[in-house]
């Protein structure tokens, strides 16, 4: 859970500077890519979690 809270963290930071940086070239590419780490990591954390044998 701890690498979920991680992931989004660095989610946050890649968006902000991609919003500071609108309206540049590579802005809403920036933007776009921090909303999927911040995406991809609370589905990480709504994932069932794997039992270790």
């Amino acid at each position: 859970m701890g690498v979920s809270w991680v992931i989004v963290g660095i989610g946050i930071i890649v968006s902000l500077i991609g919003w500071y940086l609108t309206p540049g070239n590579w802005a809403y590419g920036i933007l776009g890519f921090g909303l999927a780490w911040i995406v991809l990591g609370i589905l990480d954390m709504l994932r069932a979690p794997t039992r270790a044998r």
